[in-house]
């Protein structure tokens, strides 16, 4: 079957990949559609340290195909979009109702895929850019059958990841004044999920111009080339700062145009080692900076609530797809992805 894997060298979209069976508690998915999200990039680049050699991935949808032992919420031919987290469901951090937290669903990557004898990690415990895949039971979540797959994909990232954060982590309020630093694809479903939890401000910062006219149409009240002038808006500061850039200048951008009580959130992924600074005096008045995981998601709710939410018009799923590509064609839409082309580039089998 067809595969994009990175070698730790370079990347290759090869058709000679090979996937076990699924065991008790797992499923294997045929995938229609994934997004290619910057951080199967920082892979490549060097950002995100992965083993090697590993099958790229982690923003797909499809359709079930089998069922291992012990496995009953869904069964073939069900329509399922796939997330990230290969939680054990019984910890106390899944307990209570914190799946993101869960240390099995952190930096255990299994091997399911092999090429020619030799096996193959699983990227984010998914590997979304093969032709199927082996999930756990609890990652593939069933969604409607209409809900097209190249939309429905980008639910299990970008939207988890950026609503998320904003409805689950920084719980914005009715009202509130948020800053949104980078109108990429995570960027653009933090701007959605304001809109959602009803900001009254939201500020998209983006260098790129050709970016205002989607951060607006997904929620953004004004757009700024730069940070600096978020204060002619909000003389204040905002109450809510998302940075989903990942370069620790934004992040001092962020925590610096919060008001009082605000909190900044960081989205964007730095380099492993990388440190950022701030002024520690200027926390004093009740501000907070808040790491966020995954948008500190509950996926088989969440990700059932944000179709129900698109099949209603609320949330903006299908203006997310700028371009699908075939697997074939990862290298053209990992340049577009690079480069800002794209809200959302898709790659379909």
């Amino acid at each position: 079957m067809r595969g994009v894997v990175f070698d730790g060298r370079r990347t290759e979209v090869v058709d000679d990949l090979q996937v076990r069976d699924p065991g008790p508690g797992e499923v294997l998915v045929a995938i229609a559609a994934a997004g290619l999200c910057h951080s199967d990039l920082s892979v490549v680049d060097g950002t995100i340290p992965f083993p090697v050699p590993v099958v790229l991935g982690h923003e797909g949808a499809g359709v079930v195909e089998t069922v291992g032992p012990g496995v009953g919420h869904v069964r073939p031919g069900d329509h399922v979009a796939l997330s990230t987290l290969a939680n054990c469901g019984t910890c106390a951090q899944c307990d209570r109702g914190r799946p993101t937290m869960c240390r099995k669903a952190i930096g255990r990557p299994g091997r399911p895929f092999s090429r020619g004898g030799e096996p193959l990690f699983q990227f984010a415990s998914n590997s979304a850019f093969a032709e199927r895949t082996v999930v756990r039971a609890v990652q593939a979540v069933r969604i409607p059958d209409d809900l097209p797959f190249t939309s429905a994909a980008l639910i299990g990232c970008g939207v988890l990841t950026g609503v998320g954060a904003v409805l689950n982590r920084a719980r914005v309020d009715r009202g509130d004044s948020v800053v949104v630093i980078g109108a990429g694809g995570i960027g653009l479903n933090v701007l959605q999920g304001a809109r959602l939890a009803g900001a009254l401000t939201v500020v998209a910062v983006d260098s790129n111009p050709a970016k205002e006219a989607v951060a607006r149409r997904f929620g953004a009240t004004h757009f700024l080339a730069s940070a600096e002038d978020v204060r002619g808006i909000l003389p204040d500061g905002a109450d809510h700062a998302f940075e989903c850039v990942g370069r620790t200048e934004l992040i001092r951008q962020a925590i610096d145009l919060l008001d009082r009580h605000g909190q900044a959130v960081l989205l964007g992924v730095p380099g492993a080692g990388a440190e950022a600074s701030f002024t520690v005096s200027s926390m004093y008045l009740d501000k907070a900076i808040l790491g966020c995981r995954y948008g500190s998601s509950r996926p088989q709710r969440d990700i059932a609530l944000y179709a129900d939410l698109y099949r209603e018009g609320r949330l903006l799923l299908d203006e997310l797809v700028t371009e699908t590509y075939p697997v074939e064609d990862f290298a053209k839409a990992a340049d577009d992805a690079h480069h800002g082309r794209v809200a959302r580039g898709v790659l379909v089998f």
